[in-house]
């Protein structure tokens, strides 16, 4: 099928039918809600754009909710699409640079109290303990702004490959 069947098929499935496979994408409840209750989307675009404003809405514990099923970065993801989704984000991902993040997974998850979140996809896991180790020296405020964003740019990337795959 294509993005535009497949957009189509989207638009036109019962409301708790999208907003589950919104929850693949991200996993708030209240992102979910609000990016179904905007269907019928016109374009793909238009999908993404309200899936980007959706995301950098949430309030605070709406993100701690979407952050609960990330793996932390350098762990082997379970099963499931969503986890299929994850280990590829994460392929950049050496075995030799996964001690040091596994260190730098504690500190961050010490310093802020939740997982690190980096867009992974075309990262190395050098890049990504780079990101990590300087993101440790954010403030709180700034360390949410940079989680809003990583999260929409997740989030913009699966719907990418659940509008490419279809259901």
């Amino acid at each position: 099928m294509s993005e535009t069947s497949n957009l189509a098929a989207f638009n036109a499935r019962p409301r708790p039918d999208a907003e589950a496979e919104l929850l693949r994408c991200c996993a708030s409840r209240a992102f979910a809600a609000g990016v179904a209750a905007l269907r019928p989307f016109a374009e793909v675009e238009g999908l993404l754009d309200a899936a980007g404003r959706a995301v950098r809405r949430l309030g605070w514990g709406e993100v701690l909710e979407a952050l609960g099923a990330h793996p932390r970065i350098g762990e082997r993801a379970g099963g499931g699409r969503e986890a299929a989704w994850s280990r590829q984000e994460q392929s950049g991902v050496e075995d030799e640079v996964r001690a040091a993040l596994a260190e730098g997974n504690r500190a961050y998850e010490e310093r802020f109290g939740h997982v690190y979140l980096v867009c992974a996809s075309g990262l190395s896991g050098t890049e990504m303990l780079a990101m990590l180790r300087g993101r440790l020296g954010n403030d709180e405020a700034a360390e949410r702004n940079v989680v809003r964003g990583e999260l929409a740019a997740i989030t913009r990337l699966r719907l990418v490959k659940l509008m490419e795959e279809g259901r």
